[in-house]
């Protein structure tokens, strides 16, 4: 009876529990060339595909860490918290959303901002994050934005001392305006505009980085407003998509329409540069600009 039992079992009773060879996530299929890219290989070359040279979207952490020298990132403007004054339900209350974001990414809203030193320079750098509501910018993002601009801006302290300025650097990356909090959203495109201008005003340099994407409120306010524009390969940069915008003129629009290297062809960006050389591009700009 013992010997019938055992020939009646089957092979996958009888083979061992295999382990499963390739770890879940180890490995990427780059969504420019199709190309299967190993994990530790983009990361280490800032998420860059080796292959066909696509930059993946990160988040501002990742970008504090590839722009900041190690160590010297001092995160400023960290109590504030987006509140719902206008009670927005889409599916599900704007507050309640917010709060799921909070929990999920560990940031309080799409925006980190501090004083860095940058291959030894001196800097004020924000960041925005696409992982927290797709870097979209409601009231804190703006007024981070705003105090970190004012904070850069050569001045006076109270006590009549000097304040020297510092170089500001803004990396954009945002859907726009964060609908949920309407006019107050719409409203920190002229706040952070005015910032800006007195900062021009104090004799303040301004370089604004767009990374893919840059469009919205974001592209119609601050990140257009750089003394120096900067531009990731392939960045998608404008206001309205270009969907929305073939939809509205009824005409085929050109290849590579709003893309980064269609606008340094018509002038509204000053240099396209890979993110292997984002760092050196802006300390380069800061020499020159003898700040």
């Amino acid at each position: 009876m013992a010997q019938v039992a055992a020939s009646a079992r089957t092979w996958q009773e009888v083979r061992p529990t295999r382990k499963s060879a390739i770890p879940e996530g180890l490995w990427l299929r780059c969504p420019s060339c199709g190309k299967m890219v190993y994990r530790k290989h983009l990361e280490a070359n800032l998420h860059v595909c080796p292959e066909c040279s696509h930059h993946y979207r990160i988040g501002a952490a990742e970008r504090v860490r590839q722009l900041a020298d190690p160590g010297t990132f001092q995160e400023m403007f960290t109590g504030l918290s987006p509140v719902d004054p206008l009670r927005f339900k889409d599916l599900k209350p704007y507050k309640d959303r917010v709060t799921a974001e909070q929990i999920r990414t560990g940031a309080t809203d799409a925006i980190k901002a501090g004083r860095i030193f940058l291959k030894g320079r001196e800097a004020m750098l924000c960041c925005l994050d696409l992982t927290f509501m797709m870097g979209s910018m409601g009231s804190v993002v703006g007024e981070v934005i705003t105090r970190a601009i004012e904070t850069a801006t050569p001045g006076h302290e109270k006590d009549g001392q000097e304040r020297p300025g510092l170089p500001l650097v803004i990396v954009s990356c945002s859907g726009g305006a964060r609908m949920q909090e309407a006019g107050l959203s719409l409203m920190q495109m002229a706040k952070t505009s005015a910032a800006l201008a007195r900062f021009d005003d104090a004799g303040g340099l301004f370089i604004s980085v767009l990374t893919d994407p840059t469009t919205g409120g974001v592209t119609a306010s601050f990140a257009m407003l750089g003394d120096v524009i900067l531009a990731e390969s392939k960045a998608l940069i404008g206001f309205a998509g270009p969907r929305v915008i073939q939809q509205t003129i009824r005409q085929e629009l050109p290849e590579g329409f709003q893309r980064a290297e269609f606008l340094l062809k018509s002038g509204i960006v000053d240099r396209v540069v890979t993110r292997q050389n984002l760092r050196t591009e802006i300390a380069r700009v800061i020499d020159y600009a003898g700040k």
